[in-house]
Formats: structure tokens, C-alpha cells, sequence
């Protein structure tokens, strides 16, 4: 007869069966809110002073850095929303909360590490064209051989460099040999000098912006507009080929009398 009697009603609710849903979306959006503003904060870093333009663009600094980014501020909150429970005792929670942001922190610091090691750190004139360099491509054999004076991964952005002359004939084609199977010159420590010191080499090497124009007319306006920019004349400019990581060369305008950088353009003026 018992088994025909009413049986208690048993409460199936979220808030009886643990699993709250309001509370725990509202955790995972508290959680997704932080770890938006310390990514803008990591942003700033990175394309302040790490890449600052055109960096970003060349040398893949934003594809590098909102892969890292992205990843860690989604998979953050989805952990939290998959164990915050308040069911849960509270020193439990706590230690659940801990650990995950701890996982996000350390996640985060080896994306920036790694972001930081990939970063840009000359950019070099390498006799006929300008290239960047970044901190992986220096051979750490030749990190004691850099000049005095020069940084060899300066943490304020990239600097200016320019490659020394060769000193003999079989320097130059060993150099040669190797850049051909992937040590860039530009990489080489032992090539480095100051802007200054090869400030001529540059100035004899660069062509007219108005040729530029006139190979390009389709672009003379963008020409004209990075000119302005750049409190520059186009009689007064000239322009060398810039290569980075990207399989796309840009242009780095300069002023024609003192080789100062003005501006660039995403153009292969090769």
C-alpha cells in the first residue's frame, strides 16, 4: 500500500540542484570584465612600445597578440563559469577562484613572454633597403659581438641601425652564403652600426619620392597624404624598400637631406 501513497514532492529547481545559472553567468561576466581591462592594459604595452606603428602591421604584432589575448580572456571566464557554485563552501570557491586566475595570470604572462621575444627590436639599413629585425632572429652566438653603444633588444622600441662596409672580399661572400640560407645581415651583431655612421650610405641609396609617384600613380595620393604627415615636400623626400616579417614590403619615406624617417606606406616599391 506504501507504494500507492503520495510520495513528497521533490524540488528539481537550480537553486536546490546547485547549478544557478544567473549566478554563475554573472561570475563569468564579473570575470570577463577584469580580464578585458588587463588585456588593454597588456595592449598598451605591446602596441605603445613593443610595436608601435607600423609594427603592428609588419610584423604581425596584432595577429601575435590577439591570439594570446583572445584565447586567455575567453577560456578564463568559461572556467569560472564551470566552477563557481555557491553551494560550495566558501573557502572552497575561493580556492577555486584563486587557482583559475592564477592559471589565466600565468597563461597571459607566457603569451606577453612570448609576444615580447617575437618583438621587433632594429630596424636596419642593409645597404640597399631597410629590414626589420626581431629579438628570435639575433643568434644568441653572436650576442657578445654587439658595438658598444647599441642595445641589442632595447625595451623602448625599435631603433635605427645601419650595416658597416665589408672589410674584405671573403667576408662579404661568406656573409653572403649565409644570409642566402636564412641569417639575414641585418641580423648580424657583428654587422651593426650606428645611423649615424652610415647616415650617407642611406642618402646615396635612396631614390625620389617623385619617382616613386610615377611608378605608382594609382597611389599619389596616399603618397601625397603620408607626405603631408610628415611635413614634407615630395621634391624635398625620398624612399627605400622596407622588408619584415610579412612576405608584403612596405616603403619608409625619408627626408632627401638628413635621412630622418618621416613616414611609411604599405607599398612594394621594389
Amino acid at each position: 500500500m506504501s507504494l500507492l501513497m503520495p510520495q513528497p514532492f521533490v524540488s528539481l529547481d537550480h537553486h536546490t540542484s546547485g547549478f544557478d545559472w544567473r549566478t554563475r553567468l554573472r561570475a563569468a561576466s564579473i570575470h570577463l570584465a577584469l580580464s578585458a581591462a588587463v588585456a588593454t592594459v597588456a595592449g598598451l604595452l605591446v602596441f605603445g612600445v613593443w610595436y608601435p606603428y607600423p609594427y603592428r602591421e609588419i610584423s604581425g604584432g596584432r595577429e601575435l597578440f590577439l591570439l594570446v589575448v583572445s584565447v586567455d580572456i575567453v577560456l578564463g571566464p568559461m572556467i569560472t563559469f564551470a566552477v563557481f557554485n555557491r553551494a560550495k563552501p566558501r573557502g572552497e570557491l575561493r580556492r577555486d577562484l584563486a587557482v583559475v586566475v592564477l592559471l589565466q595570470l600565468a597563461g597571459l604572462a607566457y603569451g606577453l613572454w612570448t609576444v615580447h621575444l617575437a618583438r621587433p627590436v632594429h630596424m636596419v639599413f642593409e645597404y640597399d633597403r631597410f629590414r626589420v629585425v626581431h629579438q628570435v632572429e639575433v643568434p644568441l652566438e653572436l650576442a657578445d659581438q654587439v658595438p658598444p653603444g647599441i642595445d641589442l633588444a632595447p625595451l623602448g622600441g625599435p631603433t635605427l641601425l645601419t650595416l658597416r662596409p665589408f672589410r674584405t672580399t671573403q667576408e662579404k661572400t661568406e656573409l653572403t652564403v649565409a644570409a642566402l640560407q636564412g641569417l639575414h645581415l641585418s641580423a648580424r651583431p657583428d654587422l651593426w652600426q650606428s645611423y649615424e655612421a652610415g647616415r650617407a650610405q642611406v642618402l646615396a641609396a635612396a631614390h625620389p619620392v617623385a619617382q616613386l609617384m610615377s611608378r605608382f600613380p594609382q597611389r599619389t595620393a596616399e603618397i601625397e597624404a603620408a607626405l603631408r604627415k610628415g611635413g614634407r615636400q615630395a621634391s624635398a623626400a625620398a624612399y627605400l624598400p622596407l622588408v619584415a616579417r610579412k612576405s608584403e614590403p612596405w616603403t619608409v619615406l625619408l627626408d632627401a637631406t638628413t635621412a630622418e624617417v618621416i613616414g611609411y606606406l604599405p607599398l612594394d616599391s621594389f
